[in-house]
């Protein structure tokens, strides 16, 4: 049966050769940016003492969801402190925060984009659906043949797994905001752009910040993975656990994980209803403004 086999695997190694031949430049700066991103972030996280970190993740909190999260945010950081993992957690904090800031930047474009085209909507779902359903490992794989061994094929196998919940959700929630509403905006004589940002962009916030939620989660269960490529932080302990099945290092190591993502989920989470009920008001507001456009014309009559 061999005549019926299809050589992809070695297209796709001709492809990476290709690129790693012909494009080694732009991988190079690429490379230089996603590393020092992430120093610098590292840098900011380590400098000061620990208990600074967690003072400012705890104001985040409190004005993210109320002084109940900020308590919460204290005791799993020093939870943290306390089985010797701050390095290691802040070192996986800023590894996803990378990831997440640039899958972001392509993301969200992307879902307006979507949102605006039909046509570009229909070419970008199924490459969505490949991103989302290839093994996270199988991306690894040409990132540290393209970007060595180090953090940087973490950031970028994380960036390609978790990005699409962004682009989806954007759309989504573009595409559910009233057409009144935008109508409404039309009928005062505003742009398509001015639309975008002040009508569309806010009443889908709710849904966007869904999406950035849903990276960061998805981003956080990249970390083991990273760990694998060399990318160190909590994943590369977990990654050692399993080697050495030692399991004290893995049940903190993967405490600190979930510790980590439970912040995370609640102050995206309590962001993300701010913005839902501060909609409300905006969607009435909307409404009103369309029903006094639509009477003028008759009070003119």
């Amino acid at each position: 049966m061999d005549w019926m086999r299809l050589p992809i695997g070695e297209w796709a190694e001709v492809v990476v050769d290709w690129m790693t031949t012909y494009l080694d430049g732009l991988f190079s700066v690429l490379r230089s940016i996603f590393d020092g991103m992430n120093e610098g972030l590292v840098w900011v996280f380590m400098t000061p003492p620990f208990w600074v970190i967690i003072l400012a993740i705890a104001v985040i909190s409190f004005f993210a969801k109320g002084w109940k999260l900020a308590v919460g945010t204290i005791i799993g950081l020093l939870v943290i402190v306390s089985v010797d993992q701050w390095e290691n957690a802040m070192n996986s904090l800023s590894l996803v925060l990378v990831a997440t800031i640039i899958a972001l930047v392509i993301a969200i474009p992307l879902g307006i984009l979507a949102s605006k085209s039909d046509i570009a909507s229909r070419i970008i779902r199924p490459v969505l659906d490949f991103m989302q359903t290839m093994p996270a490992f199988v991306y690894l794989i040409p990132a540290i043949v393209i970007f060595r061994v180090g953090v940087v094929p973490g950031i970028v196998a994380t960036i390609i797994f978790a990005m699409a919940p962004a682009v989806r959700l954007t759309e989504l929630g573009i595409r559910g905001v009233d057409k009144e509403v935008v109508e409404a905006g039309y009928a005062f004589g505003s742009k398509s752009g001015r639309i975008l940002r002040q009508i569309q962009l806010p009443l889908a916030m709710p849904s966007i910040m869904a999406g950035i939620n849903q990276v960061i989660m998805l981003a956080l269960s990249m970390v083991v993975i990273a760990g694998m490529a060399g990318a160190g932080g909590l994943g590369q302990d977990v990654y050692s656990a399993v080697q050495r099945i030692d399991i004290k290092l893995g049940a903190e190591s993967g405490l600190a994980v979930v510790i980590i993502a439970m912040i995370l989920d609640r102050i995206t989470g309590g962001f993300g209803n701010r913005k839902r009920k501060a909609t409300g008001p905006r969607k009435v507001a909307a409404a009103d403004s369309t029903e006094t456009t639509a009477s003028v014309p008759a009070k003119t009559a």
